[in-house]
């Protein structure tokens, strides 16, 4: 999917082009969640002794994977078809994995998932979008839109980032970002189910994967916005590998298996527990 012109929230999508990185640094990334879920499942359900994993070193795995996904996310917004349907494709299969995990799983259940929270960011950021792009047309011609979209991206990009870090900690009821506490919330909005999708559980919330949609979506944003810096910068043909390219045959192998593994991914997320659990349960066995 190439790299056009600025015409419309539309405008990156349909070329029938893909660029390589996106999917190489996806398949990366999915090959990160696979081995720090192994992990979990083997320390959490098999009583493996790994206490670097309980540490710092587990925490920054754990962020460098879901930080990868949701920036990468964003990043990638304008280049896909379709956001609305694939925003609730995504919705949808994190609400199947919330359903399989409550009534199979009630311990290690999965409530507001990175699934659900990534679907989430794709739909508000559809719907955001083509109204800021009605706005954006009726206040001024494409020739002054095109000259203030990096300035604008830019803008988007600080606001963004500066919002995701004044809200990292809105989950444990502060403005802050991890460490840094600046300011205590009112215990009054910590409510309930609705009030914990967008970022202020109540106290007997549990969920052993949740991504609330604050402070996440000002994360997705910072890789919308990336976008646009980069697109304004690199033009269409600098940096770009394109699948179709005649030179893709120069693509080295480990690149195409990590392609094809990004272009999978949620495929490989809907089925990377289950293929876990069975090769784990024999390794334990076998090795007891």
């Amino acid at each position: 999917m190439g790299i056009h012109h600025d015409a419309g929230p539309q405008a990156e999508r349909g070329s029938g082009e893909r660029l390589l990185w996106p999917d190489v640094l996806r398949g990366l990334t999915v090959v990160s969640m696979v081995l720090f879920h192994g992990m979990w499942d083997a320390v959490f359900l098999f009583g493996l002794r790994a206490p670097w994993y309980m540490a710092l070193p587990g925490y920054l795995w754990q962020q460098s994977i879901c930080w990868t996904f949701i920036l990468l996310s964003g990043f990638c917004f304008r280049l896909g078809r379709h956001p609305v349907r694939r925003g609730l494709q995504v919705s949808a299969l994190g609400l199947l994995v919330t359903a399989v995990t409550v009534l199979f799983m009630p311990e290690d259940r999965v409530v507001f998932g990175v699934l659900t929270c990534i679907g989430a960011c794709m739909l508000l950021t559809a719907g955001l979008e083509k109204a800021a792009w009605r706005e954006r047309v009726r206040a001024a011609g494409e020739a002054a839109e095109e000259a203030s979209g990096l300035r604008g991206s830019a803008v988007g990009l600080g606001v963004s980032a500066a919002l995701f870090f004044l809200t990292r900690n809105i989950n444990s009821g502060w403005l802050g970002f991890e460490r840094i506490l600046i300011a205590p919330l009112p215990a009054g909005l910590y409510r309930n189910l609705f009030t914990a999708f967008f970022g202020f559980p109540a106290p007997e919330f549990y969920s052993t994967d949740y991504f609330s949609l604050i402070p996440w979506w000002f994360l997705y944003l910072c890789g919308y916005f990336l976008y646009g810096i980069w697109q304004r910068r690199q033009g269409t043909v600098l940096c770009l590998l394109k699948e179709k390219d005649r030179r893709q045959r120069t693509v080295p192998c480990l690149l195409r298996i990590f392609r094809w593994i990004g272009r999978h991914a949620l495929l490989i997320y809907a089925l990377h527990q289950p293929v876990l659990m069975l090769v784990l349960t024999l390794v334990f066995r076998l090795s007891a």
